[in-house]
């Protein structure tokens, strides 16, 4: 927190006070004015101990991450961004940044945001390439422009301004699933499938199990001195058009910080999000009164009535996943999901694990269920 002038004290609020009653002083309309003392100064007693670490389910080595930085008094905000940096650069995850999955045309295409509570500034890249960790990117955004948002070409100049190194972020594992995503999905273009092509004939039959992710990483923490900060960070819906840009890299969507309230982030379906500014109306609730969990659930309560219907079930609920992460000043925190059940990660001072998250749907499926991160 920021701290008050060293020369405010109550002693000195008092004196202040008293002279400036007795002064009666006077305003332009000649009546007399009362002076108006300063804001108190913050109650730096209010702690949030120990501190709070929440992330999506594929955070539990980040959070562990973000904890030991933090209690090394390292800023909330270095502390998130450091352990997201881990699931970046971690091929094996094809969600975010090293190994993503990629748009239609077989290129990375990476988002980030990232807010600081205590200065309430936020920043943020959108359709960035050959860069693997983008939310040090909008970190760069945040600390060293007078903007809030980067994008494509030019996210990527302004990252190597600053000495970050391109890359080539397909991997081959993740090329293989795009070729296999390109080879299925028709029977009657070009691209055959070896798994398809029987004595020089191609079957009818489309391959299955590609894998399609709306993955992403989002993580937020509160420290023992009730500061927050989070960030998102991803790859983006798989196979994409090209230059789609979802919720993650958007301050009120993929992220939001207030420091006198709390968090929120989220992973799923990026553009029912955007359409709802869900994670700034989460903080909103809670600022209102609603608990972390109370909070998520009315957001998916009003995402899924305003869910159009080419995108809703044969029982009118919304046919697609999304999920919100949200921790309080205080440290309460909660994770919730479209469908569940769901799990997401959470350190509180005891020991990085997986907690059941809250959800609007149960999921009809099993095998669903067991792929839930």
């Amino acid at each position: 927190m920021h701290q008050p002038p060293s020369d405010w004290t109550r002693r000195g609020f008092l004196k202040a006070s008293a002279a400036a009653v007795a002064a009666g002083a006077v305003g332009q309309t000649g009546g007399e004015v009362l002076a108006q003392p300063p804001r108190p100064a913050p109650d730096q007693s209010a702690r949030c101990d120990p501190p709070v670490v929440v992330a999506s389910a594929n955070g539990l080595k980040a959070i562990e991450k973000a904890m030991s930085m933090i209690r090394q008094k390292a800023d909330p905000l270095d502390a998130v961004i450091a352990a997201v940096n881990i699931v970046e650069d971690d091929p094996t995850d094809h969600s975010v940044g090293l190994g993503g999955l990629p748009n239609e045309d077989g290129i990375v295409e990476l988002d980030s945001c990232c807010m600081h509570g205590p200065t309430h500034k936020a920043g943020g890249v959108a359709a960035l390439r050959n860069i693997r960790n983008p939310s040090k990117v909008a970190r760069l955004v945040m600390q060293r422009t007078d903007h809030v948002l980067l994008v494509g070409e030019g996210a990527l100049r302004f990252a190597k301004a600053h000495g970050l190194p391109e890359e080539q972020l397909l991997t081959d594992e993740a090329r293989e699933i795009w070729l296999k995503w390109k080879e299925s999905r028709s029977d009657t273009d070009d691209w055959l499938a070896p798994d398809l092509i029987d004595d020089g004939n191609v079957s009818q039959n489309r391959a299955t199990g590609v894998e399609h992710t709306w993955g992403t990483i989002n993580c937020c923490a509160v420290d023992a001195a009730r500061n927050i900060a989070g960030v998102t960070t991803t790859s983006g819906l798989s196979f994409k058009i090209p230059g789609r840009v979802g919720d993650s890299p958007i301050i009120g969507a993929g992220l939001y910080v207030d420091n006198d309230v709390g968090a929120a982030g989220s992973t799923g379906r990026g553009e029912a999000n955007l359409q709802n500014c869900a994670s700034f109306l989460i903080v909103e609730l809670m600022r209102g009164g609603m608990g972390p969990q109370q909070a998520c659930l009315e957001v998916l309560k009003r995402i899924a009535d305003k869910t159009e219907p080419r995108l809703r079930d044969k029982q009118g609920r919304p046919a697609f996943g999304l999920k919100f992460y949200a921790v309080a000043k205080d440290g309460r925190h909660a994770g919730a999901s479209m469908w569940g059940p769901g799990k997401y990660a959470v350190h509180d001072g005891t020991e990085a694990r997986l907690e059941n998250g809250a959800y609007l749907y149960k999921r009809p499926d099993a095998k669903r269920e067991a792929k839930d991160k």
